[in-house]
């Protein structure tokens, strides 16, 4: 049996600042703001080859956009571009030519930064 759906994760609104770089904000059901910057998401993607990354299953780097000059400096992730995935997502494409993740609604509220979210949304760490 599916588990019920939790509400507080279905947006109201959904804003992906792409031209002016500022990320993308998300008023929530239950009337919680959450705001997430371009890096902070592709640090947090949830595809395949990432989660993969981020278990340390694999040292999978991904492409910076172009080459540069001084090795240590990494341009910042920026989005060329975003677009909803049915009613339940939106799909960014990563300056650092990344586009496969894939952002549920879910995963975003979990994923909300602050700290109130973080508490109600994700797992005590045990360790």
């Amino acid at each position: 049996m599916p588990l019920p759906l939790d509400i507080r994760k279905k947006p109201i609104d959904v804003k992906v600042h792409i031209s002016t770089g500022a990320g993308v904000d998300i008023t929530w059901s239950d009337a919680h703001v959450s705001h997430y910057d371009f890096p902070y998401l592709r640090e947090h993607c949830p595809c395949a080859t990432c989660k993969e990354t981020h278990e340390g299953h694999t040292k999978v780097e991904a492409k910076t956009a172009g080459s540069s000059v001084l090795p240590m400096f990494k341009p910042k992730i920026a989005a060329r571009a975003a677009s909803t995935v049915g009613t339940y997502a939106v799909q960014i494409e990563f300056t650092d030519g990344h586009s496969t993740g894939i952002y549920s609604f879910d995963h975003l509220r979990e994923i909300c930064p602050c700290e109130a979210c973080a508490r109600e949304f994700r797992p005590v760490q045990t360790g």
